[in-house]
């Protein structure tokens, strides 16, 4: 967990015991961060994961799984003092390694290519110079074999796409109104006609779908969450279990919401999650007890993290 933002705090790590429950916990480092975001993946090809962690205006760091749990710092990578505001981890290359991207708040962004052994030494930026970007989803919307990029500016500027040639070279392409609030931005198959769908989180506007098109426009677009509530994360699902996506949207201030799908990405029941009114900054879905049911994390603000067990009948 990620616990630092603008005051220097220990990262943490803490065990699942295979069955949701979480008892023991270690700190990352004995050093105090301000991080913003912390990914897993398996950086250096050994079979197990290590931990990414991107800091504000402080060099982000790799830390190294020795397979046993136990990590170690390894190295730095992107700019040493960026005011980084999230990670994403893909194989943007395509060389069969995870690379890293970084999103830097009126920053240059930046990909991170990764050597196959952890280290990141290659970089070139993406965005514009400018940019205030908070979050990039990476998918290929294009169908070419390759990642594309899916950029949430906030600060009322131009959300885009970046559409990958395969040699790194993006060609952009906006979506959205081009003022909005945007503050997360996730991708799935909402309505099942085989080409992604892009959802954003925003802040004092509702939260939106934009249907994927061959054309790649994303011009048709519903809301839905009516609402005017400072979302400011968005993971999607298939929490009831029906073979569609449904969408997880964190709130400031206000309570966490499920949108179920029910008529392939039209229509949406909202469910509360709880009535407590947290300041939530991030939220993610996985199977934490091993019930094969996806729960619901939130990673909270001053305030006691939780998670939610999913209880849906499992269907065969």
């Amino acid at each position: 967990i990620a616990n630092g933002r603008h005051w220097p705090e220990q990262n943490q790590i803490f065990f699942n015991n295979g069955r949701g429950i979480f008892t023991v916990s270690v700190p990352l480092d004995v050093i105090r961060e301000t991080s913003y975001a912390t990914e897993l993946a398996d950086f250096d090809g050994d079979g197990d994961l290590d931990i990414a962690v991107g800091n504000d205006m402080a060099p982000n760091a790799i830390y190294l799984n020795a397979g046993d749990g136990t990590f170690s710092r390894s190295g730095t990578f992107g700019k040493p003092y960026a005011p980084t505001r999230n990670l994403t981890v893909a194989d943007v290359d395509g060389d069969g390694d995870v690379d890293i991207l970084i999103t830097n708040r009126g920053s240059e962004n930046e990909i991170c290519l990764n050597d196959g052994f952890g280290h990141f030494s290659e970089s070139l930026p993406f965005g514009e110079m400018d940019d205030s970007t908070i979050d990039v989803d990476v998918a290929d919307l294009d169908g070419d074999d390759d990642m594309d990029l899916i950029l949430a500016n906030r600060d009322g500027q131009q959300n885009y796409i970046y559409l990958n040639d395969g040699q790194l070279r993006f060609r952009h392409i906006p979506f959205g109104t081009g003022n909005d609030e945007t503050r997360a931005v996730a991708h799935a198959d909402l309505n099942r006609d085989g080409i992604p769908d892009i959802i954003t989180a925003n802040i004092g506007e509702p939260n939106r779908i934009y249907f994927g098109d061959p054309e790649l426009t994303f011009r048709l677009s519903i809301t839905f969450d009516s609402g005017n509530d400072e979302s400011y994360s968005v993971a999607v699902s298939d929490l009831d279990l029906d073979g569609d996506m449904d969408i997880i949207i964190a709130n400031v201030g206000e309570p966490n919401t499920v949108f179920i799908n029910k008529d392939n990405g039209q229509s949406w029941d909202k469910i509360i999650l709880s009535e407590e009114k947290y300041n939530t900054y991030d939220i993610l879905s996985a199977d934490l007890n091993n019930d094969q049911r996806p729960d619901v994390i939130e990673c909270n603000s001053q305030a006691v993290n939780v998670y939610y067990f999913n209880r849906e009948r499992v269907k065969n």
